[in-house]
């Protein structure tokens, strides 16, 4: 049961990525992004990787999705119905996407995974791993979180600036 919940949930977030990929409206693209998004953090759930999920959501679907419809809705021209629609590179595009697909594959298929051998069942994380997370977060990786937070600030006071140089 939970193997097709599991292939269900992988079939439909990949069909939304890829229509993020194809859609040629970058409105509807960015919101096909989300429903990848939330596709994702649906499997993570089901891995029982409950703090994933939420972040997932919480960091992708409320921040970063949010910064990138902003900066569509920014942007000039985008909805200009004398934009060119074709470039005609899809034949290499769809050639080096064939090739990343079977090189993929084939190294999927070869791996030795330790779960399929008998390793650590999926899913059974230790009771404390959200606190060593934090922990984490305060102690060795404190520098590298801060420069992250920095980095968002920095972009939305920069989104704002644009914005108001518009007006």
């Amino acid at each position: 049961m939970q193997q097709a919940i599991f292939i269900i949930l992988a079939l439909l977030t990949l069909g939304a990525a890829l229509m993020t990929v194809i859609t040629r409206n970058l409105l509807r693209a960015a919101l096909w992004l989300v429903a990848t998004f939330f596709g994702i953090a649906a499997i993570f759930i089901l891995l029982r990787a409950e703090f994933l999920a939420v972040a997932q959501i919480l960091v992708y679907v409320g921040a970063i999705s949010t910064l990138i419809i902003f900066a569509i809705m920014l942007s000039r021209g985008i909805m200009d119905p004398d934009q060119v629609r074709f470039n005609g590179q899809w034949g290499v595009v769809g050639g080096f996407a064939a090739l990343l697909f079977v090189v993929l594959a084939v190294i999927v298929t070869r791996v030795p995974w330790p779960a399929a051998a008998g390793g650590a069942p999926v899913g059974d994380a230790p009771a404390d791993a959200i606190a060593r997370l934090g922990a984490a977060f305060v102690g060795p990786y404190a520098i590298p979180f801060e420069v992250a937070s920095v980095l968002l600030v920095v972009a939305m006071i920069g989104a704002i600036i644009i914005a108001r140089e518009r007006e």
